[in-house]
């Protein structure tokens, strides 16, 4: 709902502004149609056919969630129509070697490298990590990812382990990271379980330096984890902290006052990511100056600006066309303000920064 409330802001604000005017005078203006895909693959394929065949649909936005968006890629590609997919981390869908979709988050690979960038600028002598992680997909291949880009950087993994879903006690993993004396601890998976592993870890008094964690820290009720939250570091696709200069778009804070007067409350990631769909959308129209799919495919493939949500670039390789290679994770952590209060600051990357980082924690 919030990513389609997002989208729905960007064009009625550009409507409301009298809309794109084209190379040829004309001037486009949008409309929208959208359907209950039900969480359901086999629904999103039947309804993208829909919005083709039956509803003339110009472009596509893609459904929430990285599955749903990759069976919504083979429907574009199909019938030749541009889609931008958002709420979409994965990877896989920019490598099938398709030529119409192009990615808006900062890929599932990514999701944690840029924390290590982050390390690297505090402590370039810091090098012995401890990756550990919840067993279940999403974080299973952002951890590999991580891994990976760790070893090629010179970094010893010094621990590798994964816990299953639903795990509450880490006595025997927070033994092992003991016995491995790491600089930095990174992994995590989802809220319940990073919440459960940042606490036992503070109460067991572990020397660490450097502490991020997948998906957790960014949720405002992480701090009811007290103390234990102090230091740690959350990636997120986008923050309302975050403090980048766009050269296309309303600033964040127009965007926040914007859709905070539209919904009645403060945008999420998943809202900016919905607005930011429809300014590269936006992006390419003007550049292309007309509606032609082969004129907008270049345009999209050359874009290089800044948003208020960060950096957008697009991969052109065959390999990996449409792969979002811009935008970079926020990484928040949790601070205190003067009066001694847990607060989130944006760390990273240092365009965003409200704050520098609290280093090492202990």
């Amino acid at each position: 709902m919030r990513q389609n409330n997002g989208f729905q802001l960007w064009m009625d604000q550009v409507n409301a502004a009298g809309g794109l005017a084209l190379a040829d005078g004309s001037v486009v203006k949008f409309e929208t149609k959208f359907y209950d895909d039900e969480s359901n693959k086999d629904r999103v394929q039947e309804l993208y056919t829909k919005l083709v065949t039956e509803d003339n649909a110009d472009f596509l936005i893609s459904p929430y969630s990285s599955g749903l968006a990759d069976a919504s890629a083979v429907i574009a590609e199909q019938y030749g129509k541009i889609m931008v997919t958002t709420g979409a981390p994965s990877d896989i869908t920019y490598q099938k070697g398709y030529t119409l979709v192009y990615q808006t988050y900062t890929p599932a690979s990514h999701y944690l490298t840029g924390a290590l960038d982050l390390l690297a600028s505090q402590d370039p002598v810091a090098k012995n990590i401890a990756i550990v992680y919840e067993n279940e997909n999403f974080s299973v291949g952002v951890v590999e990812a991580l891994k990976a880009y760790a070893e090629g950087r010179g970094y010893n993994v010094v621990l590798f382990e994964g816990y299953n879903s639903g795990t509450t006690d880490f006595a025997a993993l927070i033994h092992n990271i003991q016995t491995t004396a790491p600089d930095a601890i990174m992994g995590g998976g989802h809220l319940m379980d990073g919440q459960a592993l940042a606490k036992q870890i503070w109460e067991k008094d572990l020397n660490i330096k450097f502490f991020t964690l997948l998906v957790a820290p960014p949720e405002s009720i992480f701090a009811e984890i007290g103390d234990a939250a102090f230091g740690i570091i959350g990636p997120s696709q986008w923050e309302p902290l975050a403090t980048f200069a766009p050269n296309f778009g309303p600033t964040g804070a127009e965007f926040v006052e914007a859709y905070k007067a539209a919904y009645g409350e403060e945008p999420s990631y998943h809202a900016a990511g919905g607005y930011v769909a429809g300014l590269i959308l936006q992006k390419a129209i003007e550049t292309a100056g007309s509606l032609d799919t082969d004129a907008i495919k270049a345009a999209l493939d050359s874009v290089d600006m800044m948003t208020f949500f960060g950096h957008i670039k697009f991969d052109t390789s065959a390999e990996n066309h449409g792969l979002q290679i811009g935008h970079s994770m926020v990484y928040i952590q949790w601070q205190k303000d003067a009066s001694g209060a847990l607060v989130k600051q944006v760390v990273w990357p240092a365009e965003g920064a409200t704050s520098d980082p609290v280093y090492p924690i202990k």
